[in-house]
Protein backbone atom coordinates (compact mmCIF):
# COMPACT_ATOMS: atom_id res chain seq x y z
CA UNK A 1 0.00 0.00 0.00
CA UNK A 2 1.93 3.03 -1.21
CA UNK A 3 1.36 6.75 -1.58
CA UNK A 4 0.12 6.40 -5.15
CA UNK A 5 -2.40 3.81 -4.00
CA UNK A 6 -3.66 6.12 -1.29
CA UNK A 7 -4.03 8.91 -3.81
CA UNK A 8 -6.00 6.59 -6.08
CA UNK A 9 -8.04 5.56 -3.06
CA UNK A 10 -9.12 9.13 -2.37
CA UNK A 11 -9.96 9.68 -6.01
CA UNK A 12 -11.84 6.39 -6.29
CA UNK A 13 -13.98 7.10 -3.24
CA UNK A 14 -14.70 10.60 -4.48
CA UNK A 15 -15.65 9.40 -7.96
CA UNK A 16 -17.84 6.57 -6.68
CA UNK A 17 -19.72 8.91 -4.34
CA UNK A 18 -19.95 11.62 -6.98
CA UNK A 19 -21.46 9.28 -9.54
CA UNK A 20 -24.11 8.16 -7.07
CA UNK A 21 -24.91 11.22 -5.02
CA UNK A 22 -23.31 14.32 -6.52
CA UNK A 23 -20.51 14.31 -3.94
CA UNK A 24 -21.74 14.50 -0.39
CA UNK A 25 -20.98 14.21 3.33
CA UNK A 26 -22.57 14.57 6.79
CA UNK A 27 -21.17 18.08 7.15
CA UNK A 28 -23.25 20.98 5.89
CA UNK A 29 -22.11 22.39 2.56
CA UNK A 30 -20.34 25.77 2.64
CA UNK A 31 -20.08 28.26 -0.19
CA UNK A 32 -16.64 29.77 -0.81
CA UNK A 33 -17.79 33.00 0.85
CA UNK A 34 -18.93 31.11 3.94
CA UNK A 35 -15.76 29.00 3.88
CA UNK A 36 -13.60 32.14 3.99
CA UNK A 37 -15.67 33.68 6.83
CA UNK A 38 -15.20 30.86 9.33
CA UNK A 39 -18.14 28.80 8.06
CA UNK A 40 -20.68 31.51 8.92
CA UNK A 41 -23.72 32.35 6.81
CA UNK A 42 -26.91 31.84 8.83
CA UNK A 43 -27.27 35.61 9.32
CA UNK A 44 -25.26 36.84 6.31
CA UNK A 45 -26.11 34.56 3.38
CA UNK A 46 -26.49 36.14 -0.03
CA UNK A 47 -29.25 34.88 -2.35
CA UNK A 48 -27.24 32.14 -4.11
CA UNK A 49 -25.80 30.49 -1.00
CA UNK A 50 -28.81 31.27 1.23
CA UNK A 51 -30.81 28.57 -0.56
CA UNK A 52 -28.78 25.87 1.18
CA UNK A 53 -27.68 27.76 4.33
CA UNK A 54 -30.70 29.70 5.58
CA UNK A 55 -33.46 29.88 2.95
CA UNK A 56 -35.13 32.82 4.71
CA UNK A 57 -32.26 35.09 3.66
CA UNK A 58 -33.24 34.79 -0.01
CA UNK A 59 -35.94 37.34 0.87
CA UNK A 60 -33.63 39.53 2.95
CA UNK A 61 -32.51 43.06 2.18
CA UNK A 62 -29.52 42.78 -0.17
CA UNK A 63 -27.60 45.23 -2.33
CA UNK A 64 -29.67 46.58 -5.24
CA UNK A 65 -27.12 45.05 -7.63
CA UNK A 66 -27.75 41.52 -6.35
CA UNK A 67 -31.43 41.32 -5.41
CA UNK A 68 -32.95 40.09 -8.72
CA UNK A 69 -30.94 36.95 -9.56
CA UNK A 70 -28.19 34.83 -8.03
CA UNK A 71 -26.19 31.97 -9.56
CA UNK A 72 -23.54 29.69 -8.03
CA UNK A 73 -21.96 27.54 -10.74
CA UNK A 74 -20.12 25.79 -9.27
CA UNK A 75 -18.73 26.07 -5.74
CA UNK A 76 -15.95 23.67 -4.77
CA UNK A 77 -14.02 23.20 -1.52
CA UNK A 78 -11.57 20.67 -0.14
CA UNK A 79 -9.95 20.04 3.25
CA UNK A 80 -7.26 17.55 4.21
CA UNK A 81 -5.86 16.48 7.58
CA UNK A 82 -2.77 14.30 7.92
CA UNK A 83 -1.23 15.04 11.30
CA UNK A 84 1.22 12.12 11.31
CA UNK A 85 2.17 12.23 7.61
CA UNK A 86 0.27 8.99 7.13
CA UNK A 87 0.69 9.00 3.35
CA UNK A 88 4.48 9.05 3.66
CA UNK A 89 4.32 6.27 6.26
CA UNK A 90 2.29 4.04 3.93
CA UNK A 91 4.78 4.62 1.13
CA UNK A 92 7.67 3.67 3.42
CA UNK A 93 5.91 0.53 4.70
CA UNK A 94 5.32 -0.69 1.15
CA UNK A 95 9.01 -0.25 0.33
CA UNK A 96 10.05 -2.17 3.45
CA UNK A 97 7.64 -5.03 2.64
CA UNK A 98 9.27 -5.44 -0.77
CA UNK A 99 12.74 -5.37 0.74
CA UNK A 100 11.76 -7.80 3.51
CA UNK A 101 10.25 -10.32 1.08
CA UNK A 102 13.38 -10.23 -1.09
CA UNK A 103 15.65 -10.83 1.92
CA UNK A 104 13.49 -13.79 3.00
CA UNK A 105 13.84 -15.29 -0.49
CA UNK A 106 17.60 -14.70 -0.51
CA UNK A 107 18.02 -16.35 2.91
CA UNK A 108 15.99 -19.39 1.87
CA UNK A 109 18.06 -19.80 -1.31
CA UNK A 110 21.46 -19.19 0.34
CA UNK A 111 21.42 -19.44 4.18
CA UNK A 112 24.13 -17.33 5.81
CA UNK A 113 24.66 -15.25 8.91
CA UNK A 114 25.04 -11.99 6.92
CA UNK A 115 21.73 -12.77 5.22
CA UNK A 116 20.08 -13.41 8.59
CA UNK A 117 21.51 -10.17 9.99
CA UNK A 118 20.23 -8.18 7.00
CA UNK A 119 16.78 -9.74 7.42
CA UNK A 120 16.79 -8.88 11.14
CA UNK A 121 17.61 -5.26 10.34
CA UNK A 122 14.77 -5.10 7.83
CA UNK A 123 12.38 -6.83 10.27
CA UNK A 124 13.23 -4.29 13.01
CA UNK A 125 12.66 -1.41 10.60
CA UNK A 126 9.37 -2.93 9.44
CA UNK A 127 8.19 -3.47 13.04
CA UNK A 128 9.00 0.09 14.07
CA UNK A 129 7.18 1.51 11.05
CA UNK A 130 4.07 -0.56 11.81
CA UNK A 131 4.15 0.57 15.46
CA UNK A 132 4.36 4.22 14.37
CA UNK A 133 1.61 3.68 11.80
CA UNK A 134 -0.80 2.23 14.37
CA UNK A 135 -3.84 4.51 14.92
CA UNK A 136 -2.53 7.18 12.53
CA UNK A 137 -5.27 8.70 10.38
CA UNK A 138 -5.57 10.76 7.21
CA UNK A 139 -8.87 12.46 6.34
CA UNK A 140 -10.16 14.25 3.22
CA UNK A 141 -13.31 16.36 2.77
CA UNK A 142 -14.58 17.42 -0.64
CA UNK A 143 -17.59 19.64 -1.28
CA UNK A 144 -19.47 20.68 -4.40
CA UNK A 145 -22.48 22.99 -4.72
CA UNK A 146 -24.76 24.52 -7.35
CA UNK A 147 -27.59 27.02 -6.89
CA UNK A 148 -29.85 29.39 -8.82
CA UNK A 149 -32.08 31.89 -7.00
CA UNK A 150 -34.78 34.37 -8.05
CA UNK A 151 -35.50 36.85 -5.23
CA UNK A 152 -38.89 38.53 -5.51
CA UNK A 153 -41.10 41.09 -3.78
CA UNK A 154 -43.86 38.58 -3.06
CA UNK A 155 -41.88 35.36 -2.83
CA UNK A 156 -38.31 34.28 -3.48
CA UNK A 157 -37.55 30.92 -5.13
CA UNK A 158 -34.31 29.00 -5.53
CA UNK A 159 -33.03 25.58 -6.55
CA UNK A 160 -29.86 23.93 -5.26
CA UNK A 161 -27.80 20.73 -5.24
CA UNK A 162 -24.85 20.29 -2.91
CA UNK A 163 -22.96 18.19 -0.42
CA UNK A 164 -19.58 17.06 0.89
CA UNK A 165 -17.76 13.74 0.96
CA UNK A 166 -15.68 12.71 3.99
CA UNK A 167 -13.18 9.84 3.74
CA UNK A 168 -10.68 8.61 6.33
CA UNK A 169 -7.85 6.09 6.09
CA UNK A 170 -6.42 4.57 9.27
CA UNK A 171 -3.62 2.16 10.14
CA UNK A 172 -3.92 -0.65 12.70
CA UNK A 173 -1.04 -2.80 13.98
CA UNK A 174 -1.53 -6.55 14.42
CA UNK A 175 0.08 -7.97 17.56
CA UNK A 176 0.79 -11.16 15.58
CA UNK A 177 2.89 -9.15 13.12
CA UNK A 178 4.80 -7.48 15.92
CA UNK A 179 5.50 -10.83 17.61
CA UNK A 180 6.68 -12.41 14.33
CA UNK A 181 9.05 -9.56 13.54
CA UNK A 182 10.35 -9.55 17.13
CA UNK A 183 11.02 -13.29 16.84
CA UNK A 184 13.02 -12.81 13.62
CA UNK A 185 15.13 -10.08 15.21
CA UNK A 186 15.69 -12.17 18.37
CA UNK A 187 16.59 -15.33 16.42
CA UNK A 188 19.16 -13.46 14.33
CA UNK A 189 20.74 -11.72 17.32
CA UNK A 190 20.86 -14.61 19.81
CA UNK A 191 20.46 -17.78 17.75
CA UNK A 192 21.65 -19.32 14.51
CA UNK A 193 20.67 -19.03 10.86
CA UNK A 194 18.60 -22.20 11.24
CA UNK A 195 16.67 -20.53 14.10
CA UNK A 196 15.76 -17.68 11.77
CA UNK A 197 14.71 -20.15 9.08
CA UNK A 198 12.51 -21.95 11.62
CA UNK A 199 10.68 -18.73 12.47
CA UNK A 200 10.16 -18.04 8.76
CA UNK A 201 8.99 -21.59 8.01
CA UNK A 202 6.36 -21.39 10.79
CA UNK A 203 5.01 -18.01 9.62
CA UNK A 204 1.72 -17.90 7.65
CA UNK A 205 2.06 -17.18 3.93
CA UNK A 206 -0.22 -15.55 1.37
CA UNK A 207 -1.22 -16.87 -2.04
CA UNK A 208 2.05 -15.62 -3.55
CA UNK A 209 4.14 -17.53 -1.02
CA UNK A 210 5.22 -14.41 0.88
CA UNK A 211 4.85 -14.07 4.65
CA UNK A 212 1.35 -12.80 5.39
CA UNK A 213 0.98 -9.78 7.61
CA UNK A 214 -2.31 -8.99 9.35
CA UNK A 215 -1.77 -5.30 10.13
CA UNK A 216 -4.64 -3.47 8.46
CA UNK A 217 -5.56 -0.39 6.58
CA UNK A 218 -9.13 0.77 7.18
CA UNK A 219 -11.12 3.07 4.92
CA UNK A 220 -14.30 4.81 6.06
CA UNK A 221 -16.27 7.22 3.92
CA UNK A 222 -19.67 8.82 4.40
CA UNK A 223 -21.80 11.03 2.23
CA UNK A 224 -25.04 12.97 2.16
CA UNK A 225 -26.17 14.39 -1.18
CA UNK A 226 -29.13 16.73 -1.48
CA UNK A 227 -31.10 18.50 -4.18
CA UNK A 228 -34.01 20.79 -3.41
CA UNK A 229 -36.04 23.90 -3.97
CA UNK A 230 -36.24 26.86 -1.58
CA UNK A 231 -39.00 29.34 -0.88
CA UNK A 232 -38.81 32.52 1.20
CA UNK A 233 -40.95 35.55 1.99
CA UNK A 234 -40.31 38.78 3.85
CA UNK A 235 -42.85 40.49 6.09
CA UNK A 236 -42.50 44.22 6.74
CA UNK A 237 -43.41 45.11 10.32
CA UNK A 238 -45.07 48.30 11.51
CA UNK A 239 -41.86 49.52 13.18
CA UNK A 240 -39.96 49.33 9.89
CA UNK A 241 -38.16 46.11 10.71
CA UNK A 242 -38.34 43.03 8.53
CA UNK A 243 -39.03 39.40 9.30
CA UNK A 244 -38.18 36.61 6.84
CA UNK A 245 -39.26 32.99 6.71
CA UNK A 246 -37.99 30.27 4.41
CA UNK A 247 -38.11 26.53 3.81
CA UNK A 248 -36.27 24.08 1.60
CA UNK A 249 -37.94 20.75 0.82
CA UNK A 250 -35.26 18.45 -0.58
CA UNK A 251 -34.35 14.93 -1.64
CA UNK A 252 -31.47 13.44 0.36
CA UNK A 253 -29.28 10.41 -0.27
CA UNK A 254 -27.04 8.90 2.42
CA UNK A 255 -24.13 6.63 1.55
CA UNK A 256 -21.42 4.80 3.50
CA UNK A 257 -18.27 3.00 2.39
CA UNK A 258 -16.23 0.68 4.62
CA UNK A 259 -13.21 -1.29 3.42
CA UNK A 260 -10.63 -3.13 5.54
CA UNK A 261 -7.69 -5.16 4.25
CA UNK A 262 -4.27 -6.32 5.44
CA UNK A 263 -1.25 -4.32 4.32
CA UNK A 264 -0.14 -7.28 2.19
CA UNK A 265 -3.55 -7.65 0.53
CA UNK A 266 -4.69 -4.04 0.12
CA UNK A 267 -6.12 -3.69 -3.40
CA UNK A 268 -6.95 -0.29 -4.87
CA UNK A 269 -9.22 -1.96 -7.44
CA UNK A 270 -11.69 -2.68 -4.62
CA UNK A 271 -12.11 0.91 -3.45
CA UNK A 272 -15.29 1.47 -5.45
CA UNK A 273 -16.78 -1.99 -4.94
CA UNK A 274 -20.53 -2.15 -4.34
CA UNK A 275 -20.00 -4.85 -1.71
CA UNK A 276 -18.43 -2.26 0.61
CA UNK A 277 -21.20 0.35 0.28
CA UNK A 278 -24.66 1.02 1.68
CA UNK A 279 -27.13 3.72 0.66
CA UNK A 280 -30.50 5.15 1.63
CA UNK A 281 -32.58 8.05 0.34
CA UNK A 282 -35.66 10.04 1.28
CA UNK A 283 -37.22 13.48 1.54
CA UNK A 284 -36.25 16.01 4.17
CA UNK A 285 -36.77 19.68 5.04
CA UNK A 286 -34.75 22.73 6.08
CA UNK A 287 -36.32 25.72 7.82
CA UNK A 288 -34.97 29.23 8.26
CA UNK A 289 -35.88 32.56 9.79
CA UNK A 290 -34.34 36.01 9.79
CA UNK A 291 -35.07 39.32 11.50
CA UNK A 292 -33.64 42.67 10.43
CA UNK A 293 -33.69 45.60 12.81
CA UNK A 294 -31.99 48.92 13.60
CA UNK A 295 -32.43 52.41 12.23
CA UNK A 296 -31.36 51.21 8.77
CA UNK A 297 -31.99 47.50 9.34
CA UNK A 298 -28.24 47.14 9.66
CA UNK A 299 -28.58 44.30 12.18
CA UNK A 300 -29.78 40.85 11.24
CA UNK A 301 -30.30 37.68 13.27
CA UNK A 302 -30.81 34.31 11.67
CA UNK A 303 -31.85 30.83 12.74
CA UNK A 304 -31.63 27.72 10.57
CA UNK A 305 -32.79 24.17 11.21
CA UNK A 306 -31.20 21.68 8.83
CA UNK A 307 -32.58 18.18 8.23
CA UNK A 308 -35.76 18.44 10.25
CA UNK A 309 -36.48 14.72 9.73
CA UNK A 310 -33.85 12.42 11.35
CA UNK A 311 -32.32 9.80 9.04
CA UNK A 312 -29.72 7.09 9.65
CA UNK A 313 -27.85 4.43 7.71
CA UNK A 314 -25.71 1.51 8.92
CA UNK A 315 -22.42 0.68 7.23
CA UNK A 316 -21.79 -2.73 5.67
CA UNK A 317 -19.62 -5.02 7.79
CA UNK A 318 -17.39 -7.69 6.27
CA UNK A 319 -18.29 -11.29 7.21
CA UNK A 320 -14.56 -12.03 7.59
CA UNK A 321 -13.90 -12.04 11.37
CA UNK A 322 -10.20 -11.32 10.78
CA UNK A 323 -11.08 -7.85 9.50
CA UNK A 324 -12.76 -6.99 12.82
CA UNK A 325 -15.00 -4.36 11.25
CA UNK A 326 -17.34 -2.41 13.49
CA UNK A 327 -20.92 -1.61 12.54
CA UNK A 328 -21.15 2.18 12.23
CA UNK A 329 -24.26 4.31 11.88
CA UNK A 330 -24.36 7.48 9.80
CA UNK A 331 -26.84 9.77 11.55
CA UNK A 332 -28.40 12.80 9.88
CA UNK A 333 -30.03 14.53 12.84
CA UNK A 334 -31.57 18.02 12.95
CA UNK A 335 -28.88 20.69 13.20
CA UNK A 336 -29.79 24.11 14.63
CA UNK A 337 -27.57 27.16 14.09
CA UNK A 338 -28.13 30.74 15.24
CA UNK A 339 -26.26 33.88 14.18
CA UNK A 340 -26.20 37.65 14.29
CA UNK A 341 -24.63 40.10 11.85
CA UNK A 342 -24.01 43.80 11.46
CA UNK A 343 -23.74 45.14 7.93
CA UNK A 344 -23.08 48.42 6.20
CA UNK A 345 -22.34 49.40 2.64
CA UNK A 346 -18.70 48.32 2.94
CA UNK A 347 -18.52 45.68 5.67
CA UNK A 348 -20.20 42.71 7.31
CA UNK A 349 -19.31 41.33 10.74
CA UNK A 350 -21.03 38.19 12.00
CA UNK A 351 -21.02 35.62 14.80
CA UNK A 352 -22.85 32.31 14.98
CA UNK A 353 -23.02 29.12 16.97
CA UNK A 354 -24.29 25.60 16.46
CA UNK A 355 -26.94 24.86 19.08
CA UNK A 356 -26.69 21.13 18.40
CA UNK A 357 -23.78 18.71 18.24
CA UNK A 358 -22.89 16.53 15.25
CA UNK A 359 -21.73 13.05 16.19
CA UNK A 360 -18.72 11.70 14.31
CA UNK A 361 -19.30 8.82 11.90
CA UNK A 362 -15.79 7.44 11.64
CA UNK A 363 -12.31 8.42 12.77
CA UNK A 364 -13.30 12.05 13.30
CA UNK A 365 -14.09 14.52 16.05
CA UNK A 366 -17.61 15.40 17.10
CA UNK A 367 -18.31 18.99 16.01
CA UNK A 368 -20.22 21.97 17.37
CA UNK A 369 -18.84 25.19 15.95
CA UNK A 370 -18.76 28.73 17.33
CA UNK A 371 -17.58 31.14 14.63
CA UNK A 372 -16.71 34.75 13.84
CA UNK A 373 -16.48 36.15 10.32
CA UNK A 374 -15.98 39.47 8.56
CA UNK A 375 -16.15 40.81 5.01
CA UNK A 376 -14.79 44.14 3.76
CA UNK A 377 -16.17 45.36 0.43
CA UNK A 378 -14.41 47.69 -2.03
CA UNK A 379 -17.22 49.21 -4.10
CA UNK A 380 -18.63 45.76 -4.99
CA UNK A 381 -15.58 44.95 -7.15
CA UNK A 382 -13.50 43.16 -4.51
CA UNK A 383 -14.09 41.66 -1.07
CA UNK A 384 -11.61 40.67 1.61
CA UNK A 385 -12.84 38.02 4.07
CA UNK A 386 -11.50 36.55 7.30
CA UNK A 387 -12.87 34.20 9.92
CA UNK A 388 -12.18 31.87 12.81
CA UNK A 389 -14.18 29.02 14.30
CA UNK A 390 -13.72 26.84 17.36
CA UNK A 391 -15.10 23.36 17.94
CA UNK A 392 -16.92 23.29 21.29
CA UNK A 393 -17.30 19.49 21.07
CA UNK A 394 -13.64 18.65 20.44
CA UNK A 395 -12.54 15.60 22.39
CA UNK A 396 -8.92 14.60 22.94
CA UNK A 397 -10.03 11.00 23.43
CA UNK A 398 -11.72 10.71 20.02
CA UNK A 399 -10.64 7.85 17.80
CA UNK A 400 -9.34 10.02 14.98
CA UNK A 401 -8.16 13.49 14.05
CA UNK A 402 -8.95 16.19 16.58
CA UNK A 403 -10.51 19.42 15.29
CA UNK A 404 -10.23 22.49 17.51
CA UNK A 405 -9.67 26.00 16.12
CA UNK A 406 -9.60 26.82 12.41
CA UNK A 407 -8.58 30.11 10.77
CA UNK A 408 -9.89 31.19 7.37
CA UNK A 409 -9.41 33.95 4.81
CA UNK A 410 -10.54 34.68 1.29
CA UNK A 411 -10.96 37.07 -1.58
CA UNK A 412 -13.89 37.89 -3.85
CA UNK A 413 -13.68 39.52 -7.27
CA UNK A 414 -16.57 40.85 -9.40
CA UNK A 415 -15.57 41.68 -12.96
CA UNK A 416 -17.88 42.18 -15.96
CA UNK A 417 -20.75 40.54 -14.14
CA UNK A 418 -18.80 37.38 -13.24
CA UNK A 419 -18.04 36.64 -9.59
CA UNK A 420 -15.07 34.56 -8.40
CA UNK A 421 -14.57 33.72 -4.73
CA UNK A 422 -11.47 32.15 -3.20
CA UNK A 423 -11.10 30.76 0.32
CA UNK A 424 -8.38 29.20 2.45
CA UNK A 425 -8.41 27.36 5.79
CA UNK A 426 -5.65 26.45 8.23
CA UNK A 427 -5.45 24.75 11.63
CA UNK A 428 -3.08 22.48 13.53
CA UNK A 429 -4.71 19.52 11.77
CA UNK A 430 -6.32 20.82 8.56
CA UNK A 431 -5.51 22.78 5.45
CA UNK A 432 -8.19 23.64 2.92
CA UNK A 433 -9.17 25.75 -0.07
CA UNK A 434 -12.35 26.83 -1.83
CA UNK A 435 -13.20 28.17 -5.27
CA UNK A 436 -16.52 29.42 -6.60
CA UNK A 437 -17.83 31.08 -9.76
CA UNK A 438 -21.19 32.79 -10.13
CA UNK A 439 -23.05 35.96 -10.90
CA UNK A 440 -25.69 38.22 -9.38
CA UNK A 441 -27.74 41.19 -10.53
Amino acid sequence: MNGNRLTRLSLAIGLSVASASALASPEQFMSSRSFAMGGTGVATGQPADAAATNPALMAGDHHDWSDDFGLMLPSFNVRAADEQETVDQIDGIQDVISEFNQLVTDLQNAPSQPGADALATSAADFRDRLVNFDQDTVRANVGLGLAMVFPGNAISVGVFANGNMTATVRGELSNNDRTLLDDIVSAANTGTVSDVETVIDNAPVDQDGNIQFDSRGRVLASSVGEVGISFARAFELANGNSFQLGLSPKYVELRTFQYTESVSGFDDNNFDGDQYQTDKSGFNLDLGAGYSFGEENQWNVGLAVKNLIPMELDSRVSPDPLKQEELRTLELDPMVTAGIAHKSQYQVITAEIDLTRKEAFGYEDDTQWAALGAEFDAWHYAQLRVGVRHNLASNENNSGIEEETQFTAGLGLNLLGVRMDLGALYSDADVGAALEFGTAF
